[in-house]
């Protein structure tokens, strides 16, 4: 068992080092071979807040340079489907570390994930939270990660209860907002809201739906080379 961001959790699946990873949606149609876990997930119904366009435009019609997260993957891929599919404009993309200040001198907005997303305090930015924009384009939710498994692993999973695994985390949610306070400079009610509200660890019908869509998109608009059916971990 390792820990590891999620999309360095793609790169340990995709090279056959682990067997089942928890990691970015789109990489479902990068890495050959694999299964989804059913029913388990990363996403988000309205507002997830941890992924974030920080821009100093309050009008999306506006931006002309977008500085991308290097640590995002699924996200890059959305913020580029929002504006080619909904605003109808492509702005100049760049690629680079997470330093928002940095970014935003060169660029007109920047694309944040995890914890610097859910921090942005700065005068005069305006902060589009990426899960609000979908379901106000698609009336939707966002699945942002899932569990795959390598499909010639799938015996070795077999005993691994991933829907039970989650439901013990969320039977212990006040130890996880204690612990995750010490390191987060956020009041535990915001981090509580987050776990509990924000984001959602269930797939549901709308979050499928949106999932979908998301890789119909992603196709049209060249972000990806296929569109492979969805297939479920079967058990």
């Amino acid at each position: 068992m390792t820990d590891a961001a999620p999309a360095r959790c793609a790169d340990l699946l995709g090279q056959g080092t682990v067997e089942a990873a928890l990691v970015p949606i789109i990489e479902y149609q990068r890495i050959p071979d694999v299964q989804i876990v059913p029913g388990v997930c990363v996403g988000s119904h309205s507002a997830v807040r941890s992924v974030v366009l920080v821009s100093r435009y309050d009008d999306l019609s506006k931006i002309r340079t977008v500085a991308l997260d290097a640590c995002s993957r699924t996200s890059q891929v959305l913020i580029k489907i929002i504006f080619r599919e909904f605003v109808g404009i492509e702005p100049k993309w760049t690629t680079c570390d997470p330093e928002i200040q940095t970014m935003l001198q060169t660029n007109d907005a920047a694309l944040i994930i995890g914890d610097p997303a859910m921090k942005v305090s700065m005068p005069g930015i305006h902060v589009f939270d990426l899960a609000t924009l979908w379901h106000r384009f698609t009336g939707t939710g966002f699945v942002f990660a899932m569990w795959m498994v390598r499909a010639g692993a799938v015996d070795a999973v077999s005993d691994v209860d991933f829907a039970g695994a989650r439901d013990e985390g969320l039977r212990h949610i006040e130890e996880i907002v204690a612990a995750y306070g010490e390191e987060m400079p956020l009041p535990a009610a915001e981090i509580w809201k987050y776990l509990t509200e924000n984001i959602t660890f269930h797939l549901d019908e709308t979050l499928e739906l949106g999932m979908r869509f998301y890789f119909e998109l992603a196709v049209k608009h060249g972000l990806t080379n296929d569109n492979k059916p969805l297939h479920f971990l079967q058990k």
